[in-house]
């Protein structure tokens, strides 16, 4: 499990899975969120610029990122 401590109002999905080292680049995160490999709240989101706030749960390969 991954804490991930938001400065501001949101992070885009995709700047998340980076910032966390979940994916080594932007154009990998783009691809794994459009082929469907990431959940958002346990849904599977194919939203690349979707706002990810506090308290939202992000899944992806095995690592699970809560927003704080």
């Amino acid at each position: 499990m991954i804490e991930f401590h938001l400065v501001g109002e949101f992070i885009p999905l995709i700047q998340l899975l980076k910032a966390t080292n979940v994916v080594q680049t932007g154009g990998e995160a783009q691809i794994v969120v459009s082929e469907g490999e990431v959940k958002c709240n346990g849904e599977v989101e194919y939203r690349k610029r979707l706002k990810v706030k506090r308290g939202d749960i992000v899944e992806f390969d095995r690592h699970k990122i809560i927003v704080k």
